[in-house]
């Protein structure tokens, strides 16, 4: 059987394709599932209204919407519904007709009374309940339109909750020792003809509900497959956004550290253009390594975006061994920079921990530069296996006056980012000198 009233599910977000059957033949569906997979189908009806609790969620939520239009499915079930109600109708006449508790009058009521039942059951989409409710006292009435009753109950079963069902087919039950007290049965002693027809009605409820769990049973599918559907895009997405942070992260730490030593020996010689020779030499061969070393690693980036490809090898990635090197090269850039280094063989540290350390250190190298220059910055690295590794700068206050730098801070928020990402904790902050202070602790497996 088949139905175009909603069953009080929630609805699917969004309709999705389907495969198979119910993608290529919506004729052959419930209109009630029909819409569910095309709501569009209900807006292209020219009848309004859902009942139930269906409907007044559509008329709370985005106002009123039209009755879905019914399928083939459901003008071929319509039909065989009728045919049925009138088939078990005419087994009623007949034994109407050869009951002699019954006279011919009141056997001509009830024939007349069935033939309008039966044709009432072309209204039971409409109004399933109240043609149910009807049919209580008809069918007690008339023993014609006892299918028509039936057909009522199977509907109600089917499109309306149990309350429903439960109120609706109790009634029908209790009333019907009344019916056979009031016309005895002429083949069935009384208890069995009062059994036969409490059977018969709880029959029909169950099958009724049974087509309705397996709609239930279908659209929970549905709406699984679309959660499905919408958490992978999620994943996929926040993968996404985590590859895209992590480069972001990566060229802020390179490129921001060339950079910034590009900006320093660029104004040196802007502002003392009457500089000894070699001076002017070496800042300039300062300048062109580092603008070389930032295209190596902007290449090795753009590389990466390009192929997709994060494992692909490229550079060397620096560990904690480079950290020497990285002290150096501030070093030549004019930095005073002190090394207290206390991990006795850096090598041994693993690379994941080493290169963490590094960009820490490479990050607050810049800063230090950009925010205190001519300032003495002191680097220290303690830390064994088991007890972690720790890493802390500090610089005191600068000796004159530092002009203002542009930053947002995005740098100490993605130090602290990776910090926590590697499973260890970074603090900073200005110290009461005036200088300012970075410290990070990173697990060091044993």
């Amino acid at each position: 059987m088949s139905g175009t009233e909603p069953t009080g599910r929630p609805e699917p977000p969004e309709p999705h394709a389907l495969p198979g059957l119910l993608a290529r033949s919506p004729w052959a569906l419930p209109s009630a599932i029909a819409q569910e997979f095309d709501p569009g189908r209900s807006e292209r009806s020219g009848r309004w209204g859902l009942s139930g609790r269906a409907g007044r969620r559509g008329r709370a939520g985005r106002g009123p919407r039209r009755r879905p239009r019914r399928t083939v499915r459901d003008w071929i079930a319509d039909f065989g519904c009728f045919l049925a109600a009138v088939l078990i109708g005419v087994i009623g006449a007949d034994s109407i007709d050869a009951n002699p508790h019954i006279s011919q009058g009141l056997a001509e009521f009830d024939q007349v009374l069935g033939a309008l039942a039966c044709a009432a059951v072309w209204l039971r989409r409409r109004w399933p309940v109240g043609l149910a409710l009807a049919m209580v006292p008809v069918g007690m009435a008339s023993d014609t339109a006892g299918g028509a009753a039936a057909v009522a109950l199977f509907t109600v079963a089917v499109h309306r909750p149990f309350r429903y069902v439960a109120w609706i087919g109790g009634a029908s039950i209790a009333v019907v020792p009344f019916a056979y007290w009031l016309r005895p049965d002429a083949d069935l002693s009384y208890g069995v003809s009062v059994a036969f027809a409490a059977l018969f009605t709880m029959a029909v409820v169950g099958w009724g509900m049974f087509v309705r769990s397996r709609r239930e049973l279908l659209l929970s599918l549905r709406e699984r497959a679309i959660r499905a559907e919408n958490e992978a895009a999620l994943r996929a997405e926040q993968a996404q956004r985590l590859a895209r942070e992590a480069i972001a992260r990566e060229m802020h730490d390179v490129l921001a550290h060339r950079l910034t030593l590009l900006s320093v020996h660029a104004g040196a010689l802007e502002f003392r253009p009457d500089a000894p020779r070699a001076e002017i030499v070496r800042a300039a061969g300062v300048i062109r390594e580092s603008a070389h070393e930032a295209l190596q690693d902007l290449r090795q980036v753009i590389g990466v975006l390009r192929d997709g490809d994060t494992d692909a090898p490229g550079r060397p990635q620096p560990t904690l061994a480079a950290l020497d090197a990285l002290v150096a090269e501030s070093r030549e850039a004019g930095m005073e920079v002190v090394l207290d280094s206390r991990v006795p063989d850096p090598a041994t540290v693993p690379a994941a921990l080493g290169r963490t350390a590094y960009r820490i250190a490479q990050e607050a190298l810049t800063n230090a530069r950009k925010h205190a220059p001519g300032a003495e910055v002191t680097v220290t690295v303690t830390g064994a296996p088991g007890d972690g590794l720790t890493l802390a700068v500090r610089n005191p206050a600068p000796p004159g006056d530092v002009p203002k730098v542009p930053g947002s801070g995005q740098g100490l928020i993605g130090l602290t980012e990776r910090a926590q990402l590697a499973g260890g904790r970074l603090a900073h902050g200005p110290r009461p000198d005036g200088g300012f202070h970075l410290e990070a602790w990173l697990p060091w497996a044993s």
